[in-house]
This record gives structure tokens, C-alpha cells and sequence, in this order.
């Protein structure tokens, strides 16, 4: 009897060993098989679906101007600095702003109105490409046409046949003293990309340094004073540094990079297209634009486009990503603008042929 019992009490425990084990079993199953689904579950980059560029594009250029106000103001506050850096200027000194925020607006309301008894020249360096030369014929025919235009010289005129060299020698000239003793210089984004090389570096510090020259530029990178050494800042540009952050946005900066980016994503024949309006642009530069009948009989011509409706929906595609701006002219025509300076929109002809 005793053996029959102990051999029932070692069944039981056999019994419930085997069920702890079972339970144990699917517990820990139970974990793996959770933790691997939420491995499985959790997102991946190529799961997201990415948002449409033109609904991105739309979305952005439908949102209201944060701050306009503020800013409106904060800009008409930086008018009272406006004696002060005239006064760097004719003390042979360079102004020099940075902060946050595009400073385009805020250096040309100054030029326009503390320069007006002045020459100016402005250089736009966030473009993708500066003629350097044509810059300093400019200065040099302005300085020519304060210093000597009023009275009888034997100085030559400056013109394009003759170097860079013989150019900034002409604005170290002595002025006279019935006239203003210096023109302007105006430089948006000193360090953008057309401009922060060595060689444009050292020619801006040579015209800084010339004595018929005064110099107000902005920067943008944090790393900015990196282009210049001790030479450059204290004898040549001599700056007078100035912290005046706009908050402005700087969509001008990003224009031909942008839309070099967008037309390489068009077919072949909208390139095409955008090709033969750039190249009217830039043959007719006092045209208001390329009118629409004009644009259609060229692209006809040149077996671009089969029909009307063809042109439209490149036109419509152009618009929408701002590549082409639509205008009246004095007829009531409607025309068609590449909103680019001439020298970014040769740029960009080069980048996609």
C-alpha cells in the first residue's frame, strides 16, 4: 500500500514538473515571439511614404509671413545706424554686417538713401558666378565720371580693353578737392559662392584698399573671417564689424542652385524649352519678356513641342516650381521671365547643356 502511494505522490510530481515546465515554455515563447513581431512592426525609412514635391512646394508658399510686423520693424530700427556707417565710410573704413537673416534689403534702403550723392556698385555674391572685371570696369567709369567728368583732363577713360591691373590703378588715383572723394562698393553675401575663393578674395581686398574706394558687405557663414588673413582685415578691408540680424529669409541666395536642381528633374524636351526662352531672355535684355505666340513659334520650329496644349503644360510645370515668371507688356501680351540675373542664367544655361 505504501509503495502504491509513493508511486502515485512521484506520478503527481511528474505530472505538475511537466506543466511547470509547459507553462515555463510558453511564457518564454510567448516573450520571443512578441518581441520579434515588434521588431518586425517597428518603421523603416523605405516603409515612408516621401511627400510630394509639389504639394510640399504649394504647402510652403501657402504660409503666412511669421513676424512681418516685428521684423518691419526691427529693419526701420537699423535706419539709426545709418549716420554711423557713413561715417566708417569717409573715415576710409569698411562696414561689414552679419546676423541672422538676409541683409539685401537693409544694405540697399542704406544705399539708397545715405548714397544718393555717391556712385554705388552692387555685387551680388550668392549668385553662382561674379564677373570680377566688369565689376571694377563699373567702379572705374563711375569714379572717372566724378573725378574728371566736370573738367578738362588728359586722363583716359577706362574701358574693357584694358586689365584688371590698369583698372584698380585708376581708382588709387588722388581725387580733387571740389568733388566726392570716394564711390561705393556694395557687396550681398561677401562669402557666397562666387566670391570665397582665394583670388576673388584678394582681388576684393585690393579694391577695398583702393583710395577712391569704400567698401559695406554682408556675410552669412559663421566661418566667414576664415577667408581673409591679418593683412587682408586690417589694411585692405579695415572692418568695422556691425551685428544687425534681420530674420529675413534668404530665398535669392538658393534661386539658380534650386532651379538647376528642378529643371535637371524635367524631360529632356522641357529643358529644351526653358533652353529657348532663357536664350531670348538674354538676346533681347530690354524686352519686358518673350512673348507667348513667339515662344510657341519657336519651340515649333525647333520640333519641341507638337501643339499649344504641349507648351502650356511645360509652362504650367515651369510656374508651379517658379522657374518662369508670366508679365503683360505694353501691348496686353502676355510675356515670359526667367526671374535671373543674366549672369546666373548664362550659369545656368552652361550647367545643362
Amino acid at each position: 500500500m505504501a509503495e502504491a502511494e509513493g508511486a502515485i505522490g512521484t506520478g503527481v510530481e511528474s505530472e505538475l514538473d511537466e506543466e511547470d515546465f509547459a507553462f515555463s515554455r510558453s511564457y518564454f515563447l510567448a516573450k520571443e515571439t512578441g518581441g520579434a513581431s515588434k521588431r518586425k512592426s517597428a518603421p523603416k525609412v523605405s516603409d515612408i511614404n516621401p511627400v510630394d514635391e509639389q504639394v510640399l512646394r504649394t504647402t510652403l508658399s501657402g504660409l503666412p509671413v511669421k513676424h512681418g510686423k516685428e521684423i518691419k520693424t526691427l529693419l526701420n530700427s537699423y535706419k539709426d545706424l545709418y549716420p554711423e556707417w557713413l561715417f566708417e565710410l569717409r573715415c576710409c573704413l569698411g562696414v561689414l554686417t552679419y546676423g541672422f537673416g538676409s541683409k539685401k534689403t537693409l544694405l540697399e534702403d542704406f544705399a539708397t538713401s545715405s548714397l544718393t550723392n555717391l556712385g554705388a556698385v552692387v555685387i551680388n555674391g550668392y549668385l553662382p558666378s561674379v564677373n570680377l572685371k566688369q565689376v571694377v570696369l563699373a567702379l572705374a567709369e563711375l569714379w572717372w565720371a566724378q573725378s574728371h567728368g566736370r573738367r578738362r583732363s588728359s586722363a583716359r577713360e577706362p574701358s574693357g580693353a584694358q586689365s584688371m591691373e590698369d583698372l584698380i590703378s585708376s581708382l588709387d588715383e588722388k581725387p580733387t578737392k571740389d568733388v566726392e572723394s570716394f564711390v561705393c562698393l556694395v557687396v550681398h553675401n561677401i562669402d557666397g559662392p562666387a566670391l570665397r575663393d582665394t583670388e576673388s578674395q584678394r582681388y576684393l581686398g585690393r579694391i577695398a584698399a583702393c583710395s577712391a574706394v569704400r567698401m559695406i558687405a554682408s556675410v552669412d557663414h559663421v566661418n566667414a573671417p576664415l577667408l581673409w588673413d591679418k593683412k587682408m582685415v586690417h589694411r585692405e578691408f579695415r572692418w568695422c564689424w556691425h551685428h544687425v540680424p534681420t530674420f529675413e529669409p534668404g530665398h535669392a541666395a538658393q534661386t539658380a542652385r534650386t532651379a538647376l536642381t528642378v529643371l535637371q528633374s524635367l524631360t529632356p524636351n522641357a529643358q529644351s524649352v526653358f533652353k529657348a526662352l532663357a536664350e531670348y531672355q538674354l538676346a533681347h535684355p530690354k524686352e519686358e519678356g518673350m512673348p507667348g505666340n513667339a515662344l510657341y513659334g519657336m519651340c515649333r520650329e525647333r520640333f519641341l513641342v507638337s501643339s499649344l496644349v504641349t507648351l502650356k503644360s511645360h509652362l504650367a510645370e515651369f510656374k508651379d516650381h517658379d522657374l518662369v515668371k508670366v508679365r503683360r507688356n505694353s501691348e496686353g501680351q502676355e510675356c515670359y521671365h526667367v526671374p535671373l540675373a543674366d549672369d546666373a542664367l548664362e550659369k545656368l544655361l552652361q550647367e545643362l547643356n
